[in-house]
């Protein structure tokens, strides 16, 4: 296919136009914005060009992740949704799940991105609920409304967080957002939740996904 053939960039604007489809077609692929940070500087026009193998390996991981990144399905808005999502040191990541007529959970979307300089300040505790506020406004046409949903988290305390007395300015600024939204938040451990895990590590490859 055309992106296993795709040659390796030697200049800022080879990269440019990797990049370019490579950020188009990051919705198949989990956690695209941790793998691709490396490359995010070098096609900056102040930036020195140095193809690293360090650069080479993060090229071929991004290659090889949308090449075996998983079917999604096409969201049936007659059935409910949910939602799972995780943060790193760099990037947040999240998923947007439904269970088919088989009871086959399909992953609908994927979206990431990386964090904003003052971002990777904030406490784990935030990094996660940022994460939360992402996946609510990247799948809002699908959630938002009175119809119920889950959000899945490997973090226990987000259980409460949006009810919590003791909660951050910048928390407290995100709760009129959450109250948009009719949903719970139901507490996973890392290793029971395969596809958070999957996010924080960049890697997708024991996810049961089925073509619908």
């Amino acid at each position: 296919c055309a992106i296993a053939q795709w040659p390796v960039p030697v200049s800022q604007k080879d990269l440019r136009k990797w990049l370019g489809l490579a950020n188009y077609l990051h919705k198949y692929s989990a956690n695209y914005a941790e793998m691709a940070r490396p490359l995010t500087n070098l096609p900056k026009k102040d930036a020195v060009w140095s193809w690293t193998s360090e650069a080479q390996q993060v090229f071929e991981a991004i290659k090889s992740s949308l090449q075996s990144a998983p079917i999604l399905a096409l969201p049936d808005e007659e059935r409910p949704f949910s939602v799972v999502c995780h943060a790193s040191d760099f990037a947040i990541g999240c998923a947007l799940l439904q269970v088919d007529a088989e009871g086959r959970e399909m992953v609908v979307s994927f979206q990431s991105r990386q964090l904003k300089a003052a971002e990777k300040n904030y406490p784990v505790h935030d990094k996660e609920l940022l994460a939360m506020k992402y996946a609510l406004v990247k799948f809002w046409v699908h959630l938002l409304g009175q119809k119920p949903f889950v959000i899945y988290t490997d973090h226990a305390s987000l259980r409460t967080a949006t009810s919590s007395p003791h909660l951050s300015q910048r928390m407290a600024q995100w709760l009129s957002f959450f109250a948009e939204y009719n949903f719970t938040v139901e507490y996973k451990p890392g290793k029971q939740n395969v596809l958070a895990d999957a996010l924080s590590r960049g890697q997708i490859t024991s996810w049961h996904i089925w073509p619908t």
